[in-house]
């Protein structure tokens, strides 16, 4: 039965969708941070996820796109880029991010983390109804054609259940870059994503995790 037999508007239908999809991205990193075997791990997060963008109604694929899909660009796991990072105080920052669908999305800086051989990255809390910690991260890579996304990758979103979980120190998060994915408008515009700000920008190449441009995916 369709959403046209039953009467259910297409908002409806479309804001139920959005809602699975979260609840199976909770549910696969809810696993995640059970895993030991950290590339097994990594590999049935990729194949999760591609199985997502190719049939899921909310895929972020436009529907052109999802005939020509084959799967995501997503670099092979290497431990070396698995990081436990202890929140540091940072001077209080607020970040007002325009969207053309939920207006303006307002977040606070709680604090920063230095990853080693990368850079500190701002850690933010979407100061707003649910809260949630957000950290995303532009790497120099962002300005090489088949590198990854310009405007950044999330590594933590916590309000759409990306999150690996604590780090074994107080005060500390997982921080693995091999899980590093694109925002949903990488792939339509018509999606609206809080980017990497500058205190999210680090001048290093980040090689793991998903990556943009001609490959796997066509776009």
């Amino acid at each position: 039965m369709n959403a046209a037999s039953t009467g259910t508007p297409p908002r409806a239908v479309s804001a139920l969708a959005v809602a699975d999809w979260r609840r199976r991205t909770a549910a696969l990193y809810a696993e995640l941070r059970e895993a030991t075997d950290l590339h097994a791990a990594h590999d049935h997060w990729r194949r999760t996820r591609d199985e997502l963008f190719a049939h899921h109604p909310a895929s972020p694929l436009m529907t052109d796109d999802r005939d020509e899909f084959t799967g995501l660009r997503v670099k092979p796991y290497d431990p070396a880029w698995r990081f436990e990072c202890v929140i540091v105080d940072a001077a209080p920052e607020r970040l007002d991010v325009e969207t053309g669908t939920d207006g303006v999305v307002p977040f606070e800086r709680l604090g920063l983390v230095e990853v080693p051989g990368v850079g500190s990255l701002d850690v933010w809390r979407l100061a707003s109804y649910g809260g949630g910690v957000f950290v995303p991260v532009r790497d120099a890579l962002s300005r090489v054609p088949g590198g990854t996304y310009g405007g950044g990758r999330y590594l933590v979103d916590t309000v759409k259940g990306a999150d690996l979980g604590n780090g074994r120190a107080p005060g500390s998060i997982v921080l693995d870059f091999n899980f590093a994915y694109n925002p949903s408008c990488a792939y339509d515009p018509a999606w609206a994503c809080p980017l990497a700000p500058a205190g999210n920008t680090v001048e290093v190449e980040i090689a793991v995790g998903e990556r943009y441009g001609d490959g796997r995916i066509v776009l």
